[in-house]
């Protein structure tokens, strides 16, 4: 996927104006979707930096950590203290100006440098304010700092994730954090919509907490509707079977058989059709209590099929299941890159926005800016004459990368 074409196309989002003054994931994966899709976004990180520029290896020729280039492009970028007088001075004009803010600040940060929700709401009456936190303000746990995997652990998601028998396991990408910044996203277009008719932003209140909860599905319903506590199955389902991986000769596969016809289908194409009439598999409900009985028996059966000869049977008669892939094959998947997944162009290497609209696609314009590789330009652009500027960039108020050049809003 390249951005030239991207380039000329409209996007639904032109006009928006974001300040992005959140770090590490949620709030900038957050911020980059928007910019994706058109939003003018201004990155603003402290003089010394987002704190994922130095997570790595691997890091970028510059020094940049991979991890960061991976959440914030289509960015302008200024480096702003806003602990100073002169900081809180800059960033009250870029909100005056604004239709956005994205902060995940600690609870209180705001309120402490005189931004209280009423204050935003008072001054910035066409401001859309968007607070990501761990566990919110208010109640027993408010203000308390929130992080990926505490939240996996607090959130139940560890406790329905690892083998049966084996301890609580961490999912392996920062799944809490990625969702919070997908929810956020969410929440941000539909205040945009409201205002549209109120005439007036509002805040999107979003934890890590609350997204979490809302990952537990199916075991919240089956336990507030059956009572009894989930338990880690490994790859298994707790209402659906089979539906797990299983050993093949050439790796693993993953088999997910959602209904009676595909059972049928399935028994068929490994050879042992009358699987399908025995009362102990007969529906799925059957499947599901006696389904150690019947993992045995298929496990047996799978061991000398060859993965992607049976993936491919099995999808020409409609049977869900595909090969357990490594990262490296899922990137080079030739259905991941019809699909515009992965974003080469010039040296930049990504992943591109999964939301995809035929008219007016998200598009990729330029790779994550140098920290304070836009700060003059921008303050410009709000009003600092030059003679301001460099009294902020003197006390350090203001942070200006060397060779400073804006990128267009292209």
């Amino acid at each position: 996927m390249r951005g030239a074409g991207a380039e000329e196309q409209p996007r639904p989002l032109d006009g928006v104006t974001v300040v992005d003054l959140s770090r590490v994931l949620a709030g900038p994966l957050c911020g980059q979707m928007l910019a994706d899709h058109g939003a003018e976004v201004i990155k603003v990180e402290p003089p010394a930096g987002d704190d994922t520029r130095t997570w790595g290896p691997p890091f970028l020729p510059d020094g940049t950590g991979a991890y960061f280039t991976g959440l914030n492009r289509n960015k302008h970028n200024i480096a702003l203290d806003l602990r100073s007088e002169g900081g809180m001075e800059v960033l009250d004009r870029l909100l005056a100006d604004a239709d956005v803010v994205i902060e995940n600040f600690k609870a209180g940060t705001l309120e402490k440098w005189g931004l209280s929700d009423e204050v935003i709401a008072d001054r910035y009456p066409q401001l859309i304010h968007c607070r990501i936190t761990g566990f919110g303000t208010e109640g027993p746990r408010g203000g308390a700092p929130g992080y990926d995997a505490v939240l996996q652990a607090y959130g139940a998601l560890m406790s329905v994730n690892g083998e049966a028998g084996g301890p609580p396991t961490r999912v392996g990408v920062p799944i809490v954090d990625m969702m919070t910044g997908y929810l956020s996203f969410s929440g941000i277009l539909l205040a945009l919509r409201e205002r549209d008719t109120s005439g007036r932003g509002q805040l999107v209140d979003a934890t890590l907490l609350d997204s979490a909860i809302a990952m537990l599905h199916p075991h919240s319903a089956n336990l507030l509707n059956g009572g009894e506590e989930p338990v880690r199955m490994g790859s298994a389902h707790s209402n659906v079977a089979p539906y797990d991986v299983f050993d093949v000769a050439d790796g693993q596969f993953f088999l997910a058989v959602g209904n009676d016809r595909q059972y049928r289908s399935f028994v068929e194409v490994i050879g042992m059709p009358e699987l399908a009439d025995d009362p102990r598999f007969l529906t799925n409900g059957d499947r599901v209590s006696n389904y150690p009985q019947l993992r045995a028996v298929l496990a047996e059966a799978l061991a000398g099929f060859e993965s992607e000869a049976l993936g491919a049977t099995l999808l020409e008669r409609g049977v869900p299941g595909g090969p357990v892939h490594r990262v490296s094959q899922a990137l080079n998947d030739p259905q991941v890159r019809h699909r515009g997944m992965v974003i080469e162009d010039g040296d930049y290497r990504g992943i591109a926005n999964p939301v995809k609209l035929g008219r007016t696609p998200a598009g990729y314009r330029w790779a994550p800016r140098a920290k304070g590789a836009d700060t003059r330009a921008v303050l410009e652009r709000h009003g600092f004459d030059e003679e301001r500027i460099d009294r902020l960039t003197r006390d350090g108020t203001a942070v200006s990368a060397q060779g400073d050049a804006a990128v267009g809003s292209r």
